[in-house]
């Protein structure tokens, strides 16, 4: 395991040489500098994972490094030393954003322990950076994969929302046409946090269990409750409640529920303590609301309360256009996923996906691709791979001869950018991802010389 870089910075080369040998000692590996110019310089080109600085120095002091070091390296901690016996320095060190300050002389084990627990420390705060970031990368409107006008036009009306917390959205949408997704998206583009995102489906919680599931309950509120308990609504505080099927809400709760989305406070089962709720609130479902109401089954205050901002997502056999991007965008996942080549999809497939009526949705489609993923061994997926039959079965050929299979590629470049030889670079790409890699297969597919892969 590499030893931690730790950049030690003195005006005093003597004390500069004492805090070198305790850092070599520690287990680490000390950079020093006797400035705060000479360490901005080494900082340029050295990676350096802690900085420890003297704040007392000619021409650039501590406390000027620290807001460099700050302002052009935030992810460096910065540990601040003091020989003054004062610590008001140190104290205004910390509030521009150092992580501690120790005082000279140095207790070898303080500054060993110090310097792990800042290291340590700043490990997990990259580490939360980079899965927020990630989460935030897979959960954007960016990461939708479109082409129709329609989900483009749904996705905007969607990206106009998630600044406006307090408004409730309704989504409405087949089974398995991405409405956690959508909801999803809307709360990170928020800004939301990965943990402040509670999801709860009505329908598949009982019904006498499910205002306790959504507001809480207090020990003895009711037989069973044996300890005080916390519900969805304060889970989600500062984040998004996302109420899914909300048309399978029993009609009493859907009081309740009213109540908190015009008041914004609930009290948990057992308790007359009112409890302010601050989350976003966005309900999701399959039904026809408007006829549930209609038909008595869905209060109309509340229909009217959550259906401020609607949001209607297509189902998949009303936006075929999409079916060839969504295909390709699921095969590059399921490369990653099973760790195996998939060249692609056959015409006569494609054909037949684009025939489908999708009852599914996406959902479907992106089952529909593992199962024949799983099936082919670095061939295109063919129409009986897809599973379209009854009750699973292989799905039968109905043309009348056997057609040569295809490939299908979607292209897309700047107008600026576009060549012959631009999409032959970006075919040998694709063909060669497709492939996993391998350029013989890639260039048996293409049906030309290997040598064309390592060409510049």
């Amino acid at each position: 395991m590499t030893a931690p870089k730790i950049l030690a910075v003195d005006d005093d080369e003597l004390s500069l040489l004492m805090l070198e040998n305790l850092l070599a000692d520690a287990g680490f590996a000390p950079l020093t500098a006797v400035s705060g110019a000479q360490a901005l310089a080494l900082l340029e080109r050295e990676h350096v994972d802690l900085l420890i600085s003297d704040l007392i120095m000619e021409g650039m002091n501590g406390l000027e490094l620290l807001d460099r070091v700050r302002e052009r390296y935030p992810n460096v901690p910065v540990i601040v030393v003091t020989a003054r016996g004062s610590v008001e320095s140190a104290v205004e060190a910390m509030r521009r954003g150092a992580y501690d300050y120790l005082a000279k002389p140095f207790n070898p084990e303080v500054l060993r322990i110090t310097l792990q627990r800042a290291l340590d420390y700043h490990h997990v705060v990259r580490e939360n950076e980079q899965i927020t970031g990630l989460l935030r990368e897979r959960f954007t409107f960016q990461s939708i994969v479109t082409v129709n006008p329609a989900m483009k036009k749904l996705l905007e009306l969607a990206a106009r929302v998630a600044a406006a917390r307090q408004t409730t959205v309704a989504i409405y949408g087949e089974s398995g046409s991405g409405k956690e997704v959508l909801a999803r998206a809307i709360h990170f583009a928020g800004k939301g946090l990965p943990a402040g995102f509670v999801a709860v489906n009505c329908a598949a919680v009982p019904e006498h269990l499910l205002e306790s599931e959504l507001f809480g309950h207090v020990r003895g509120a009711f037989t069973g409750a044996d300890r005080d308990r916390e519900g969805k609504f304060s889970l989600a505080r500062g984040g998004t409640l996302l109420l899914d099927e909300i048309g399978d809400m029993p009609l009493p709760l859907q009081a309740k529920l009213l109540r908190v989305l015009q008041e914004r406070v609930f009290e948990k089962i057992g308790s007359n303590t009112p409890i302010s709720t601050d989350c976003r609130v966005i309900v999701a479902t399959n039904r026809n609301l408007a006829d549930m109401v209609a038909a008595g089954r869905f209060r109309e205050d509340l229909y009217h309360r959550i259906n401020v901002f609607p949001l209607v997502i297509p189902p998949l056999r009303e936006r075929t256009d999409d079916i060839p991007l969504l295909c390709e965008h699921v095969l590059d996942q399921l490369r990653q996923h099973l760790g195996k080549p998939l060249p692609g999809i056959s015409q006569k497939a494609m054909d037949a996906m684009l025939a489908h009526g999708w009852p599914g949705n996406v959902r479907e489609l992106r089952n529909c691709l593992e199962r024949a993923a799983i099936l082919t061994d670095g061939e295109l997926i063919r129409p009986e791979h897809l599973g379209f039959g009854a009750a699973g079965a292989p799905a039968r050929e109905t043309s009348a001869g056997p057609a040569p299979d295809t490939v299908q590629y979607a292209l897309a470049l700047p107008v600026d950018q576009l060549s012959l030889h631009a999409l032959t670079e970006r075919i040998m790409a694709i063909t060669l991802e497709r492939c996993g890699g391998n350029k013989s297969r890639a260039a048996q597919l293409l049906r030309i010389d290997r040598k064309a892969f390592y060409r510049g």
